[in-house]
């Protein structure tokens, strides 16, 4: 795969998957926009991309729509060739604590923002026409239910639903849109969830993925083929990596 001279989005690229897959498109010869609340975060991605790489850095709230807009307004990266939604926050919580503020945020990061960029990048002013491709990142809890995770899952369920009327909305314009449903990664957000559990949950969560749990590097991997002309036929895709997760 050789995305030279191409340029891609990426929210969420602080850590994590969005930072895996920042730095994989980067060895592969890309340009790179990428944002994310955390600019230490951010400055330390770009440190490990290519070094001659051409990166650009928005440390930007991504459900302030208008400072997007105007970020976007006021940079000139030429025709965008993709766009990939990372950004996302957990949301471990039994329904009877569950208030309107705190789902409403869930959905505006892992799901509205999404839509947002989108919008922009299918301006056909935004977008390279060569191969414009978006990747949504959704999760094995938008396909399987669990206690405790029902914002996120409706959040990550939206991610799947969007995806599919996207890509039948924007395939006249060649915009193929596609999402991954990854499983449990060793990553930030594992990490910051297993505060909520005893030591034996990891162990539990092992036991989930008959391949075992993995990592953010699997799961970018997918993301840049799915980005790439090999994936040009293949668009309102909800494809698992997820160790077999979900096959059981």
């Amino acid at each position: 795969m050789n995305f030279t001279n191409k340029t891609y989005i990426i929210t969420g690229a602080a850590s994590g998957l969005g930072r895996a897959v920042a730095v994989e498109l980067s060895k592969l010869g890309a340009n790179l926009v990428l944002l994310d609340l955390n600019s230490s975060g951010l400055e330390e991605t770009k440190k490990i991309c290519r070094q001659n790489a051409c990166v650009t850095l928005l440390a930007i709230d991504i459900t302030d729509f208008d400072a997007i807009k105007r970020a976007f307004s006021e940079n000139d990266w030429g025709g965008v060739s993709g766009f990939v939604h990372c950004a996302g926050i957990p949301c471990i919580a039994p329904i009877k604590t569950l208030s309107y503020e705190t789902y409403l945020r869930v959905m505006q990061v892992n799901a509205f923002a999404a839509l947002e960029i989108v919008k922009w990048f299918a301006n056909k002013k935004n977008h390279n026409i060569e191969n414009p491709s978006v990747v949504l990142v959704s999760s094995v809890y938008g396909l399987v239910g669990s206690a405790g995770n029902t914002a996120y899952a409706m959040s990550k369920g939206a991610i799947q639903a969007m995806t599919k009327s996207l890509a039948i909305e924007l395939a006249p314009k060649r915009i193929r849109v596609n999402c991954v449903a990854p499983g449990f990664m060793h990553s930030n957000m594992e990490a910051n969830i297993s505060k909520y559990f005893d030591s034996a949950h990891e162990q539990i969560l092992e036991k989930l993925h008959p391949l075992g749990m993995g990592n953010p590097e699997n799961v970018a991997g997918m993301i840049c083929f799915l980005l790439s002309e090999h994936s040009k036929w293949i668009t309102g895709s909800i494809i698992s990596v997820d160790g077999g997760f979900t096959a059981q």
